[in-house]
Protein backbone atom coordinates (compact mmCIF):
# COMPACT_ATOMS: atom_id res chain seq x y z
CA UNK A 1 0.00 0.00 0.00
CA UNK A 2 1.37 3.53 -0.73
CA UNK A 3 1.81 6.30 2.04
CA UNK A 4 0.04 9.56 1.13
CA UNK A 5 1.35 12.21 2.66
CA UNK A 6 -0.95 14.53 4.79
CA UNK A 7 -0.05 17.43 2.43
CA UNK A 8 -1.42 15.33 -0.59
CA UNK A 9 -4.73 14.83 0.67
CA UNK A 10 -8.10 16.29 0.12
CA UNK A 11 -9.43 18.09 2.85
CA UNK A 12 -12.96 16.86 3.74
CA UNK A 13 -14.37 20.17 4.09
CA UNK A 14 -12.87 23.42 1.83
CA UNK A 15 -10.62 25.67 3.82
CA UNK A 16 -12.74 28.46 5.67
CA UNK A 17 -12.33 32.08 3.67
CA UNK A 18 -14.38 33.36 6.10
CA UNK A 19 -12.31 35.12 8.30
CA UNK A 20 -10.11 36.96 5.92
CA UNK A 21 -12.88 38.13 3.75
CA UNK A 22 -15.15 39.72 7.01
CA UNK A 23 -11.70 40.90 7.94
CA UNK A 24 -11.46 42.92 4.26
CA UNK A 25 -15.30 43.59 4.83
CA UNK A 26 -14.94 45.30 8.32
CA UNK A 27 -11.48 46.98 7.34
CA UNK A 28 -13.64 48.46 4.08
CA UNK A 29 -16.68 49.33 6.29
CA UNK A 30 -14.11 51.25 8.80
CA UNK A 31 -13.07 52.91 6.08
CA UNK A 32 -16.37 53.58 4.94
CA UNK A 33 -17.52 55.01 8.03
CA UNK A 34 -14.12 57.56 8.43
CA UNK A 35 -14.91 58.66 4.98
CA UNK A 36 -18.27 59.48 5.87
CA UNK A 37 -17.58 61.44 9.01
CA UNK A 38 -14.94 63.40 7.04
CA UNK A 39 -17.39 64.55 4.44
CA UNK A 40 -19.88 65.19 7.29
CA UNK A 41 -17.18 67.26 9.33
CA UNK A 42 -16.56 68.81 5.55
CA UNK A 43 -19.95 69.71 4.92
CA UNK A 44 -20.87 70.91 8.69
CA UNK A 45 -17.79 73.18 8.23
CA UNK A 46 -19.27 74.56 4.95
CA UNK A 47 -22.58 75.01 6.59
CA UNK A 48 -21.47 77.15 9.47
CA UNK A 49 -19.41 79.34 7.53
CA UNK A 50 -22.80 80.75 5.68
CA UNK A 51 -24.93 83.04 8.33
CA UNK A 52 -28.09 82.00 7.42
CA UNK A 53 -27.34 78.29 8.31
CA UNK A 54 -30.38 76.62 10.86
CA UNK A 55 -28.13 75.67 13.26
CA UNK A 56 -30.55 73.39 15.21
CA UNK A 57 -31.46 71.49 11.93
CA UNK A 58 -27.93 71.15 11.15
CA UNK A 59 -27.12 69.68 14.65
CA UNK A 60 -30.48 67.49 14.33
CA UNK A 61 -28.50 66.33 10.81
CA UNK A 62 -25.18 65.77 12.61
CA UNK A 63 -26.89 63.49 15.54
CA UNK A 64 -28.87 61.19 12.88
CA UNK A 65 -25.52 60.81 11.02
CA UNK A 66 -23.55 60.01 14.30
CA UNK A 67 -25.97 57.63 15.43
CA UNK A 68 -26.20 55.66 11.98
CA UNK A 69 -21.96 55.62 11.82
CA UNK A 70 -22.02 54.04 15.51
CA UNK A 71 -24.89 51.80 14.53
CA UNK A 72 -22.98 50.67 11.86
CA UNK A 73 -19.47 50.42 13.09
CA UNK A 74 -21.67 48.46 16.70
CA UNK A 75 -23.17 45.84 13.77
CA UNK A 76 -19.62 45.77 12.38
CA UNK A 77 -17.71 44.58 15.28
CA UNK A 78 -20.15 41.83 16.01
CA UNK A 79 -19.83 41.15 11.77
CA UNK A 80 -16.24 40.80 12.22
CA UNK A 81 -16.76 38.56 15.40
CA UNK A 82 -18.52 36.02 13.39
CA UNK A 83 -22.06 37.17 14.09
CA UNK A 84 -24.28 35.91 11.25
CA UNK A 85 -27.23 38.07 11.62
CA UNK A 86 -25.04 41.42 11.39
CA UNK A 87 -23.65 40.35 7.78
CA UNK A 88 -26.31 39.60 6.68
CA UNK A 89 -27.62 43.38 8.04
CA UNK A 90 -24.75 45.48 6.60
CA UNK A 91 -25.07 43.42 3.65
CA UNK A 92 -28.95 44.11 3.47
CA UNK A 93 -28.58 48.11 5.09
CA UNK A 94 -25.15 49.07 3.04
CA UNK A 95 -26.24 47.19 -0.21
CA UNK A 96 -28.85 48.84 -0.65
CA UNK A 97 -30.15 51.90 1.81
CA UNK A 98 -26.58 52.61 2.32
CA UNK A 99 -25.38 52.67 -1.80
CA UNK A 100 -28.17 54.33 -2.59
CA UNK A 101 -28.04 57.14 -0.30
CA UNK A 102 -24.44 57.45 -1.32
CA UNK A 103 -25.45 58.05 -5.41
CA UNK A 104 -28.71 59.41 -5.35
CA UNK A 105 -27.68 63.37 -4.49
CA UNK A 106 -25.12 62.99 -7.36
CA UNK A 107 -27.13 61.34 -9.68
CA UNK A 108 -30.21 63.31 -9.41
CA UNK A 109 -28.25 66.45 -9.55
CA UNK A 110 -26.95 65.42 -13.26
CA UNK A 111 -30.29 63.99 -14.22
CA UNK A 112 -31.82 67.62 -13.26
CA UNK A 113 -29.41 69.38 -15.07
CA UNK A 114 -28.61 71.75 -11.95
CA UNK A 115 -24.58 70.10 -11.75
CA UNK A 116 -22.70 73.35 -10.75
CA UNK A 117 -19.77 72.75 -9.27
CA UNK A 118 -17.63 75.05 -7.39
CA UNK A 119 -14.07 73.59 -7.82
CA UNK A 120 -12.11 74.55 -4.31
CA UNK A 121 -10.79 72.37 -2.11
CA UNK A 122 -13.53 71.79 0.19
CA UNK A 123 -15.93 70.68 -3.10
CA UNK A 124 -12.73 68.46 -3.84
CA UNK A 125 -11.99 66.99 -0.67
CA UNK A 126 -15.84 66.18 -0.65
CA UNK A 127 -15.91 64.76 -3.94
CA UNK A 128 -12.49 62.60 -3.29
CA UNK A 129 -14.51 61.21 0.32
CA UNK A 130 -17.64 60.40 -1.12
CA UNK A 131 -15.53 58.35 -3.94
CA UNK A 132 -13.47 56.58 -1.38
CA UNK A 133 -17.24 55.79 0.64
CA UNK A 134 -18.64 54.23 -2.35
CA UNK A 135 -15.63 52.03 -2.81
CA UNK A 136 -15.28 50.79 0.39
CA UNK A 137 -18.73 50.05 0.78
CA UNK A 138 -18.35 48.25 -3.11
CA UNK A 139 -15.57 46.33 -1.61
CA UNK A 140 -17.09 45.68 1.74
CA UNK A 141 -20.04 43.98 0.60
CA UNK A 142 -19.46 41.55 -1.71
CA UNK A 143 -16.62 40.29 0.83
CA UNK A 144 -19.73 39.73 3.32
CA UNK A 145 -21.03 37.65 0.82
CA UNK A 146 -18.72 35.22 -0.02
CA UNK A 147 -17.67 35.01 3.55
CA UNK A 148 -21.39 33.72 3.94
CA UNK A 149 -20.72 31.29 0.80
CA UNK A 150 -21.15 27.73 2.35
CA UNK A 151 -20.67 25.98 -1.31
CA UNK A 152 -17.79 23.30 -1.41
CA UNK A 153 -15.58 24.63 -4.55
CA UNK A 154 -16.66 28.37 -3.78
CA UNK A 155 -13.11 29.94 -1.92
Amino acid sequence: MTDVSASHRLPATPEPVRAPLLSLAYRAIVIALLAGVGETVLRAGIALADPDTNAGGLVYGLLIRAAIYLTVLTVAVRMAAGIGWARIALILGLGTVGLASLVAEPIGAVLSGTVSVDWNAGSLAIGALRTVHIIAVLVAVPAMIRAGMRVRGFR
